[in-house]
Parts: C-alpha cells; sequence; structure tokens
C-alpha cells in the first residue's frame, strides 16, 4: 500500500513538472505580426579598435589617444572605451558647479561638464593609473 501511495505521488508530481503548450495568438491579432529589426547603422567594429560612434552619442577624443562614447541614462553613464573595455558608472556627488557631473565604478571615475563650453571631460582610471583630459567632438 505504501508503494502505491508512494507510486501516485510521484506521478502526480511528474505530471505536474511538465509545461502545456504555448498558446498561440489568434492571426488577426496585431502582436502576431513580426516586427522586423532595424537595420544596423555602421559595421561593427574591428576587435581592439576605437569606439564606434552611435547615433545621437558624445565622442570624446582624449590625450594619449583614448577615445570613447557616453550614454547617459539615470544616473549611470555607460562609457565605452574601445580596447579599454566598457564601464558602468554611478553617478556620484561631487562638481563644483551645476554643469559638472561626476560618474565613477571602482576602475575609474569621469568628470563631465569641464571647461569654458562644458564639452571636456576628465578620466581617471585607478589600475593602472591614468588621468586624461577629453574634448567632445
Amino acid at each position: 500500500m505504501k508503494n502505491l501511495a508512494f507510486a501516485a505521488i510521484a506521478a502526480a508530481c511528474l505530471y505536474g513538472c511538465g509545461t502545456p503548450p504555448p498558446i498561440s495568438a489568434p492571426a488577426s491579432s496585431p502582436a502576431a505580426a513580426p516586427v522586423p529589426a532595424p537595420a544596423p547603422t555602421a559595421a561593427p567594429a574591428a576587435s581592439g579598435s576605437a569606439p564606434q560612434r552611435a547615433a545621437g552619442l558624445p565622442l570624446y577624443r582624449c590625450d594619449q589617444g583614448v577615445e570613447f562614447t557616453v550614454r547617459f541614462a539615470d544616473d549611470t553613464a555607460v562609457v565605452d572605451a574601445g580596447p579599454r573595455g566598457n564601464d558602468v558608472l554611478l553617478r556620484d556627488a561631487g562638481g563644483a558647479t551645476p554643469q559638472q557631473t561626476v560618474y565613477s565604478n571602482p576602475r575609474m571615475r569621469a568628470e563631465f561638464g569641464l571647461g569654458v563650453t562644458g564639452r571636456e571631460a576628465l578620466l581617471r582610471y585607478a589600475q593602472p593609473p591614468l588621468s586624461v583630459h577629453c574634448k567632445q567632438d
């Protein structure tokens, strides 16, 4: 009797593990129509090359040949520095003027809105130690 009860419980558990077939949307539903992917605007960057400038992203050129693009969103700055890698920086307190913003993570610190026009930046890498002055194109 114990074996029969055990077998019934095991069968019930296994039956619950099965997934029902996906529910398909009616053919007249607009959600069923496939959405074409947008065409890429530029060819992908070759490995180890400078970051590709995506539409609308600021491109900065710096001392010592460093170049990067940056995307700002929700108190973060995503820096793509090509061969130096990508970094997600969080907004920090700081900045000597209202136009100056400071972002950092354990690997780097970036200050934006510098210079008379506010189109300059300063990147400070922790390891190896490196500080570069940058200007937005």
